[in-house]
């Protein structure tokens, strides 16, 4: 069973299509990372799997009962765009309140839980006003949990947090995804995406282009040997002579080559041609650049 299956899923405004036949599976117990460009598609479809907005056509199961299903809408957490909070409550009052629209019984109890998970227990007392964006975030996560949803739906939680906030944010998700929740956030910093994600969806024009585990990712991403030279363009010529795949990494003016055996080769064969190397290292592509690749449609390297 899976916490999400999506199949051909349509969703027009007017003339615009924005989603053309999506399918997308989320297993249970995952951090789903949902990546895609503007326009893509990503909050319509989440905002369609929470209920916000009506599908045009298509199929959808949350834990393999429909989406219409009352006891399902009951189960999925939400935080897209921005938490609707009272900006001059603090921040236990607005959680006691979506505790009394849940009709949650324990509402003290099960607000103190959430502000434990989402490392907020020191600031309940702060009015929302004056928190800062990360702290923001994190109370429309700890919104989103009451009432301990099996799904949890998260459109950008991490843009514009420092690198603290980020870490924090890290934390929160791979805790909620340990208590057995499934969690689909969408992201436009893969790199911290890449840190927490078990499953990847990449979608394209209203369609997904690829769907992976946190494994096959990385069985895609091969390694390569960067060096760092003073004539880059001599020692590229002299390297395309011996090797398939050779590289100009432009932002940090080094040479990538793929096919090598070892990096010694490398150094000796330059070496042998009067060519010094200055830098060195073994390296690999990320998902960033792996989607870079995709999204230009050129080869994964």
């Amino acid at each position: 069973m899976n916490a999400i299956e999506i199949k051909n899923l349509t969703k027009n405004f007017g003339e615009k299509q924005a989603l053309a036949g999506l399918n997308m599976t989320v297993p249970v117990g995952s951090i789903y990372g949902f990546i895609g460009e503007n326009g893509s598609g990503k909050s319509t479809t989440e905002k369609i799997i929470c209920g916000l907005i009506h599908k045009t056509s298509g199929e959808i199961k949350i834990y393999d009962r429909p989406l219409t299903d009352p006891d399902v809408r009951a189960s999925i957490g939400v935080l897209i765009e921005q938490p609707g909070c009272f900006s001059n409550l603090t921040v236990w009052n607005n959680l006691i309140l979506q505790a009394t629209n849940l009709s949650i019984k324990d509402k003290e109890e099960a607000v103190r839980n959430v502000l434990r998970l989402v490392r907020m227990e020191g600031s309940a007392s702060n009015k929302f006003k004056n928190c800062s964006l990360g702290m923001k975030q994190r109370i429309g996560i700890a919104m989103a949990l009451l009432g301990n949803p099996k799904l949890l739906v998260l459109d950008e939680p991490i843009n514009g947090l420092d690198a603290d906030g980020m870490r924090i944010m890290r934390e929160v998700l791979t805790d909620i995804a340990k208590s057995g929740a499934t969690v689909l956030v969408s992201s436009h910093i893969l790199g911290e995406l890449e840190k927490i994600a078990t499953h990847y969806g990449i979608i394209r024009g209203g369609k997904m282009i690829v769907e992976m585990t946190a494994d096959e990712l990385e069985k895609s991403c091969p390694t390569f040997v960067a060096i760092g030279v003073k004539d880059k363009q001599k020692a590229k010529e002299i390297l395309n002579k011996k090797y398939l795949k050779v590289i100009e990494d432009e932002q940090k003016e080094l040479l990538r080559i793929y096919d090598a055996e070892s990096p010694e080769d490398i150094v000796k064969y330059l070496y042998d041609n009067d060519v010094i190397v200055n830098e060195l290292k073994t390296d690999k592509i990320g998902l960033e650049e792996y989607y870079i690749n995709l999204m230009e449609n050129r080869e994964v390297k």
